[in-house]
């Protein structure tokens, strides 16, 4: 499959809210495996919604110490449980930020055959799996800073 462009912070597809996928078909498969292949592509990559490469469908892929997976119309519960670390996003290349996230996600969805997923995950993948559901909304991780660092965080990419 094709390794796809990535499209930035600035990009209007990355603020639309993604549409839920209706036909788990041939067309489906190839954009996970696009979506794959493109989060293979470059080192330190551990996931990536389908908007990041302009289509506004609610997919996302993940790979990180192990695990690796893809969720199509994922819904996501979080634990009260906060923790912040660094983080980065592929939209915003080479920036690192300090960011609250929760410490426990689950994630159900479906994968690119319409069978029901259930991803159980902590710490780094469950701020990996908020991160890219977060793009499936069309939320930016730095809408979750407060305003001031928002603000130097759009400076820093501008």
């Amino acid at each position: 499959m094709a390794v796809q462009p990535i499209r930035l912070f600035a990009d209007p597809v990355l603020r639309a809210v993604a549409e839920p996928v209706t036909g788990f078909d041939r067309e489906l498969r190839a954009l996970v495996k696009s979506l794959q292949a493109t989060l293979r592509a470059g080192a330190g990559r551990a996931g990536l919604a389908a908007p990041q490469i302009g289509v506004p469908l609610r997919v996302l892929v993940y790979e990180l110490d192990g695990r690796s997976g893809h969720l199509v119309n994922p819904r996501i519960e979080v634990s009260e449980r906060k923790v912040v670390a660094d983080e980065a996003c592929l939209s915003a290349p080479g920036l690192w930020w300090p960011l609250e996230r929760s410490y426990m996600a689950t994630a159900r969805g479906r994968d690119m055959f319409g069978k029901p997923v259930t991803v159980r995950a902590l710490g780094m993948l469950a701020r990996v799996l908020q991160h890219e559901v977060d793009h499936l909304d069309g939320v930016l991780f730095a809408d979750h800073l407060p305003a001031e660092e928002r603000e130097r965080f759009f400076a820093a990419i501008s």
